[in-house]
């Protein structure tokens, strides 16, 4: 079945073709799909356009049918082109034709846009909890560590003393800042595609208003074309702060596989996270950081992806859009597990307490015997030739001791300061709005 038949057969390769993968990524869709119909039905209802008796069957029907796909998923049969038809075709068998009023006034067009908004709004949430919970973690975990000295690197080479607190805290406020993008990404998509039709509105009177406020959107596309527009735009937006976090991930990867290695030695990875070698006994392998950073770096890929795909695509809709499904669905699921992964073996990290004894790490301290010197009243640039000489000369001792206390510094992390921005962005997304929205949706016009 295809919403578009007109009695013709399409041939059987330019079918497969044409579908591809669409099928496979369409169950993901079914839920948000069953839910924007029962809008648009109660839209239809209200606006005289669809009789009570016709949206009673059409409501418990979709209702029935959004509780079955909670309870098994959701199957698409042979044959039939996508979640939108499976949905038609399960309502028309079992109401007949009031079933096939379900799609008066619509397309498949603002139906996909709308599915697509509304996965996104599902997952966003779901990713915004599990870094917030990251986020804790590694708050917790430099609360802990604050005192103990981690070698702090420029160009690879020995640099300034940093703290295991420092060091956390600082990938604890990257989360901030991906977060923010989130939120951003989250305000874009939480607007009303719904009532654009194939992009160039209906001419049935519609209200749009009520579709947008029984699907919990803070607003609507108003321009008919440019909600159309939006496909592809908006999966770019938000790829770009999934991209984000996978930034955040990949860069922490790097770290904790540099800095667990023998040659370094600040992080030991508890046996039971890491993998062996099939001829060396002796290995440990990090190989839960290594795969982190190869799908985030993936994921990093996504937004450039997404532009190569619609950056050259006139106003109106293309089926090149339909490619974007098969990279973009995906990388949600891909980012969650990358986040919770790390969050498991972050807190489990265990660090070296002594990581910046020994000779190697004397050098560590330089900066702080020059200001010292400042202190007491040398000029800055003699102080630091005079300690550049001590240590060309054997004549450096550092004390080894650093006392900082400016804001963001080993002594002041502000990791007070840091929760309260994390906590007021996570208070901006506002999901309860959606969810009271969608419980009033399943019980709207129930008798």
């Amino acid at each position: 079945m295809k919403l578009w038949e007109k009695g013709i057969k399409t041939d059987q390769w330019v079918e497969r073709f044409t579908v591809g993968k669409d099928r496979d990524m369409d169950r993901i869709l079914a839920p948000y799909d069953v839910l924007g119909s029962l809008a648009h039905a109660a839209m239809l209802k209200q606006t005289g356009i669809l009789p009570e008796t016709e949206f009673q069957a059409i409501r418990i029907a979709l209702t029935a049918l959004y509780k079955d796909i909670g309870r098994k998923g959701f199957e698409i049969e042979e044959g039939i082109e996508d979640v939108h038809s499976q949905v038609e075709l399960l309502l028309t068998r079992k109401l007949g034709e009031a079933g096939k009023h379900i799609h008066t006034a619509r397309s498949r067009n603002d139906q996909v846009l709308l599915d697509i908004k509304l996965y996104i709004r599902d997952e966003i949430r779901q990713v915004s909890e599990i870094a917030g919970k990251f986020f804790h973690s590694l708050q917790q975990r430099s609360e802990e560590t604050k005192e103990i000295l981690l070698p702090g690197y420029t160009h690879l080479q020995v640099a300034m003393p940093s703290s295991f607190g420092l060091w956390f805290g600082a990938y604890a406020e990257s989360l901030v800042d991906d977060m923010q993008l989130l939120l951003a990404a989250y305000r874009i998509v939480n607007q009303n595609p719904l009532g654009s039709a194939a992009g160039y509105g209906s001419s049935f009177p519609i209200n749009r208003q009520l579709t947008t406020d029984l699907l919990g959107f803070d607003a609507m596309n108003y321009n008919a074309v440019y909600a159309q527009m939006g496909r592809g735009k908006v999966e770019k937006i938000v790829a770009f702060a999934l991209a984000s976090f996978a930034s955040t991930l990949s860069k922490l990867a790097s770290d904790v596989c540099l800095y667990a290695s023998q040659n370094f030695g600040f992080f030991r990875l508890p046996d039971a996270y890491t993998t062996g070698s099939s001829i060396m006994p002796h290995k440990k392998n990090p190989d839960v950081f290594e795969l982190i950073r190869a799908r985030c770096n993936k994921i990093q890929s996504l937004p450039n992806e997404i532009g190569f795909l619609v950056n050259n695509l006139p106003s109106g809709y293309f089926r090149d859009l339909q490619v974007i499904k098969e990279s973009f669905l995906p990388a949600f699921d891909e980012l969650k597990s990358c986040i919770a992964m790390a969050d498991l073996i972050t807190g489990k990290l265990e660090v070296n307490r002594h990581s910046t004894e020994g000779e190697l790490y004397q050098y560590l301290f330089s900066v702080e015997e020059v200001n010292k010197l400042v202190d007491s009243g040398v000029p800055f640039r003699d102080a630091y030739r005079k300690i550049a000489q001590d240590i060309k000369t054997g004549n450096y001792h550092p004390e080894r001791m650093v006392r900082h206390s400016h804001e963001g510094s080993i002594g002041n992390l502000c990791n007070d300061k840091i929760a309260l921005r994390m906590k007021r962005i996570l208070q901006e997304f506002n999901f309860r709005k959606t969810d009271i929205a969608i419980k009033a949706l399943l019980q709207y016009g129930k008798k």
